[in-house]
């Protein structure tokens, strides 16, 4: 790799770390309860962190290795705060992360390139195979958004559900 690469792909990370976009999927296990999680509320365009004195419905989300999510669809009242309980049914690490579909795109292409990448983010939850974790998300915007395990190869894979939101 020649210097001007070296230089580019470092400000590609540098910028990457400034904007606050850099997300963990490393194997290691995360001690983010859901409730800390929604200290660091900020609205997005599918919603913001849940607060865990106001969930309206708790819905179970299991991972395969089949690289699926059951269930696949999530129907959602406007301004609903849904506690997933995201358990790993598989042999290999899973994640879940919400957000729009072109956001999804994106950081999966992120994700082949910076595979080990480090998060904490409200929206998403990298479960260890066996493990159930938490995410409280309040959908106050409509609309269809999506959940997906974006660990490299899962998305291409199909490994993608969709929250519809009325």
């Amino acid at each position: 790799m020649n210097v001007t690469s070296r230089v580019g792909l470092l400000g590609l990370v540098l910028a990457a770390v400034a904007s606050g976009s850099v997300l963990a999927h490393g194997n290691e296990g995360h001690a983010t309860p859901a409730a800390n999680k929604a200290m660091r509320a900020e609205q997005k365009p599918f919603g913001i962190a849940g607060d865990p004195k106001k969930v309206s419905r708790a819905v179970d989300i299991h991972e395969h290795d089949g690289m699926k999510f059951s269930p696949a669809v999530v129907n959602v009242k406007l301004g609903e705060t849904i506690r997933f309980r995201v358990k790993n049914d598989g042999k290999i690490m899973h994640e879940m992360v919400i957000g729009t579909l072109a956001e999804l795109k994106q950081h999966a292409e992120l994700m082949k390139k910076f595979p080990s990448m480090e998060h904490d983010e409200p929206y998403m939850a990298h479960v260890k195979p066996g493990a159930t974790e938490e995410i409280l998300w309040q959908f106050n915007r409509p609309g269809e958004f999506h959940y997906s395990c974006l660990i490299a190869g899962h998305f291409e894979a199909g490994m993608i559900g969709k929250a519809i939101v009325r």
